[in-house]
């Protein structure tokens, strides 16, 4: 397996990531290639597509060992699944999919081809394996079936963001953050009003609270 680029993102650790990809649309990124990938012709006619899929390596799971058994976050960490019923991070090969959607491509006579992307699920850095078009008539399946994340409702919560924080992100990251905050990063089996969360975002540490189904941030720092 050749890594062919790595991904750049506002998410500088595993806390606050969205659990899947496109769950928040807000959610930018780029990916740079390496020099040997960074070939032109290589991308032609991807522009012509609005998604695509993205495998990639879970670079910060890596392990000689696997389990048949993981605890998915969804369940609240208290219920064991099998790893291949699962999209866990811990598996016999550390490889994870994403479908995103292809705001552009550009080519810069400094970095070359570099896509950008929205929905994103990936940790900033987190090397690229490929690149595959997306695509609607064979990818999108209308009466799929979701085995037990069917019965789970997700989770939105109300941004309390009071403006003399918010003032203190940069204007193209407020939408961005307030979405990550919305689609809630906590664990699901963390649910203490009285904790303080710390989240990194981009250059910002953020805390926040959260009460009922209302997140209310506390401070916000760089």
């Amino acid at each position: 397996m050749k890594i062919i680029g790595h991904i750049e993102t506002d998410f500088k650790e595993k806390f606050g990531i969205p659990r899947q990809s496109g769950l928040v649309k807000e959610s930018k990124g780029r990916i740079v290639f390496e020099k040997q990938y960074n070939v032109a012709e290589a991308f032609r006619g991807l522009e012509d597509f609005s998604h695509i899929w993205v495998l990639w390596q879970f670079s910060k799971a890596v392990r000689e060992s696997w389990s048949p058994t993981v605890r998915p976050p969804l369940l609240g960490g208290n219920r064991r699944m099998g790893v291949f019923a699962t999209r866990s991070p811990f598996r016999p090969n550390n490889i994870g999919l994403s479908a995103l959607k292809l705001d552009r491509v550009e080519i810069t006579e400094k970095e070359g081809v570099v896509l950008y992307v929205s929905g994103a699920d990936l940790m900033n850095g987190t090397p690229i394996y490929d690149i595959k078009p997306y695509l609607p008539y064979a990818d999108s399946i209308r009466d799929a079936v979701g085995g037990f994340t069917e019965a789970l409702e997700e989770r939105r919560l109300e941004v309390d963001f009071p403006d003399g924080l918010l003032n203190a992100v940069a204007e193209e990251k407020r939408d961005s953050l307030i979405a990550v905050l919305a689609a809630d990063p906590r664990p699901s089996y963390q649910n203490d009003p009285e904790r303080v969360y710390g989240m990194s975002f981009a250059e910002y540490e953020v805390r926040f609270k959260v009460e009922g189904k209302t997140l209310r941030v506390t401070s916000v720092n760089n």
